[in-house]
């Protein structure tokens, strides 16, 4: 594999400066593990092996088998590595610093540079780097040439496959002498700080409801639509579209014409979304957990509502709060959702839909739009849900998603052909009742429901939100 590597002279690496790493430890800094004047380990090297066996064999030809000038060669060739380690550069002597981004997006390739500088010689030196193998490095490892009072720098990609955050630690570095005989090798300590953020899949379905969404709120007509919204905008003068329940009659009779009032979705109202991470979302959809589905459609919904000028913010629970975000329409808020949500795991616990309640019920006194993205699984935390859900439906609007398994769906229409697919089609079918029995006791006790394939959980959930606002029961 072929790794990038630039070498400046010494004008260029004084040019450089502390602020030009991103997310990566300075190169001055030391820990008593991490000492300047450190000798390194006595490291041999491939040609050290290779000159004692060629000098074992010239020995063996000429003496016409072993004896004592075998003893002297390697003698010799021993001397001959004292020497090159004493002449290597001391490990602590080479600066090294990692240039990454300190935030990672998941399946997004992100350069990785280590810069290297401050040996007093010529001199070959290799690094191999602490990196996750979840963090898909190209390369951890690289050799270079690195110039006298010079600088060097090595790139590699990485390519993220699993979110959540790395403490990147221990970086080796090994110095060959001047002839390549034996290197001195030492561990340096450099600290660095990577977050994988969770990918937002559903970015383009919220982007095309947020603007559906503005389009409803100038006039425009939309099958969708159930009106303009409850919250009053601004007078203007009738046109042939509007309808008669919206004159203003008042402002007619001063104006001497008709004029009607206009109205827009309601603005600075409060959404949580509520993410169970708990026993039943650690289970696979396609080639994902169920959490992370939900995780996707939550954080699609933060830029549909902080995008319309509604306050969203997040809490993830298991049986107790795991992670929260206070509700707020920065433009920043689905970053830092999605900085908090990065390292949360479903854990293999039953979910506790009361506590979680009960710390949005102490927090939010006002009427709220609570979003519940769980599972619908009608023994346990089913009966648990069903049995909380009283508490928060007389004051607040509720939501609760989840998402369907589509192979069980096919399973459940498929026609078994064998005594195996009749018990598992029977199984998908008696599964899939049961979700259904769920969803309408939810209903019944005003919740709105939204249970939807993976894929699509994002989509639902954004236009049951947009149903709501624009129907103004929120």
């Amino acid at each position: 594999m072929s790794i990038p590597v630039t070498a400046a002279t010494s004008a260029d690496a004084t040019t450089r400066t502390p602020g030009d790493a991103v997310g990566v430890a300075k190169a001055g800094t030391t820990t008593p593990e991490d000492r300047p004047d450190r000798l390194g380990w006595p490291v041999p090297t491939r040609r050290l092996a290779v000159v004692l066996a060629a000098a074992s064999v010239a020995v063996a030809l000429v003496a016409e088998g072993f004896g004592p000038g075998l003893v002297v060669v390697d003698g010799l060739v021993a001397l001959a590595a004292v020497f090159d380690w004493v002449r290597a550069p001391r490990p602590g002597h080479v600066a090294v610093r990692r240039e990454v981004s300190p935030v990672l997006q998941l399946g997004v390739p992100t350069e990785l540079r280590w810069v290297l500088s401050g040996a007093g010689r010529p001199a070959r030196v290799s690094i191999a780097d602490e990196l996750a193998p979840s963090l898909g490095a190209e390369a951890r490892r690289a050799t270079v040439t690195l110039p006298a009072r010079g600088s060097a720098t090595v790139t590699t990609t990485l390519h993220p496959t699993r979110r959540g955050r790395y403490d990147i630690g221990e970086l080796v570095v090994r110095v060959e002498g001047p002839l390549g005989l034996v290197a001195r090798q030492a561990a340096r300590h450099r600290t660095t700080t990577l977050r994988v953020l969770p990918p937002l899949r559903a970015r383009e379905e919220a982007e095309l409801r947020v603007e559906r969404a503005r389009i409803l709120e100038v006039g425009i007509r939309s099958a969708r639509g159930r009106g303009g919204g409850t919250e009053f905008d601004h007078l203007r003068e009738y046109t042939t579209d509007d309808e008669f329940r919206r004159i203003d009659w008042a402002a007619t009779a001063r104006a001497g014409r008709p004029i009607v009032r206009q109205h827009r979705a309601e603005r600075n109202q409060t959404v949580v979304c509520l993410l169970d991470a708990g026993r039943t979302m650690a289970g696979l959809v396609g080639d994902a957990p169920r959490f992370e589905h939900a995780m996707d459609a939550v954080l699609g919904l933060t830029v549909v509502a902080t995008r319309l000028g509604d306050r969203c913010g997040v809490v993830a629970f298991a049986d107790e709060v795991r992670a929260s975000v206070a509700p707020s329409r920065r433009p920043d808020q689905t970053q830092r959702v999605s900085e908090t949500l990065c390292d949360v795991e479903p854990a293999l616990v039953e979910s506790d839909y009361g506590r979680a309640f009960a710390h949005l019920l102490a927090r939010f006194r006002r009427r709220a739009l609570f979003v519940v993205a769980t599972d619908l699984v009608q023994r346990g935390a089913g009966a648990d849900l069903l049995g909380a859900l009283p508490l928060v439906t007389r004051d607040h609007m509720v939501i609760v998603a989840a998402v369907r398994d589509p192979m069980v769906t096919g399973w459940a229409r498929q026609v078994p052909e064998t005594s195996e697919e009749a018990h598992r089609a029977a199984a998908a079918a008696a599964s899939l009742d049961e979700r259904q029995k769920l969803a309408r006791a939810l209903r019944a006790t005003g919740a709105t429901v939204v249970d939807a394939p993976a894929g699509r959980l994002a989509a639902g959930l954004a236009d049951a939100y947009l149903d709501i606002k624009a129907s103004g029961r929120l």
